[in-house]
């Protein structure tokens, strides 16, 4: 229990733990969120960390000059592609034998089934639609190797979802986050960007329990 309430306050605090992490490690703050984002987006095992709301909270604090917005665009565009890549090999590598397993630890087979369903409603799009949904960006390129999706395709579509994905967060943060009553209301706007994170993934969602409720009338 206090693992979680640790978790939620670093989600609900973001602008305060981000910046003790800026003044206790100066430059290394980049190579620490590099990692979260390679992370996030690279491993499968790891779909809980921010990713929207970071992003927000790092533009909020670059158009401080607390951070480099170039360094930072650039950098994490570079994390969300290398992400995606190293997670779609991995897809293509052991996806199918994990896939028919029942039971796979450290593994969460309904998210795999989830993002499976998204990607056959979307296709290709599901890689640039994908990077902003939660979990559903984590679980897409691995999904995307299993079902061998030829590399090149992929990689455009990885590297065209990277950019927009930073470039809009990162922006947006960059932007709007320093206005006084978006500072003065941090928490309530990294939950208003989760809120519209996931939205995507509980229409869907009702809108199967509807066809499944429809059917078995």
């Amino acid at each position: 229990m206090e693992l979680i309430a640790n978790f939620i306050d670093i989600f609900m605090h973001l602008d305060k733990h981000l910046s003790l992490v800026i003044q206790n490690y100066g430059t290394l703050t980049y190579v620490i969120l590099f990692l979260v984002i390679f992370c996030e987006t690279g491993l499968v095992v790891t779909p809980f960390l921010p990713g929207d709301s970071l992003l927000f909270a790092v533009g909020t604090f670059a158009a401080i000059g607390a951070l480099d917005v170039s360094v930072i665009f650039v950098l994490l565009t570079i994390a969300a592609v290398a992400g995606d890549t190293v997670n779609y090999w991995i897809g293509n590598f052991v996806g199918p034998k994990v896939f028919h397993k029942d039971d796979v630890r450290f593994l969460n087979k309904k998210h795999l089934e989830r993002t499976h369903r998204f990607y056959e409603k979307y296709g290709g799009k599901t890689i640039i639609i994908a990077r902003f949904v939660p979990i559903i960006r984590t679980f897409a390129p691995f999904v995307a190797g299993i079902g061998s999706m030829a590399y090149g395709r992929f990689l455009s579509y990885n590297i065209i979802g990277g950019i927009l994905w930073i470039a809009v967060c990162v922006f947006a943060g960059y932007f709007f986050g320093n206005i006084p009553i978006v500072k003065q209301n941090f928490g309530i706007v990294i939950l208003a960007i989760i809120f519209i994170s996931i939205m995507p993934g509980v229409i869907e969602f009702l809108r199967h329990r509807y066809r499944v409720s429809k059917n078995e009338r």
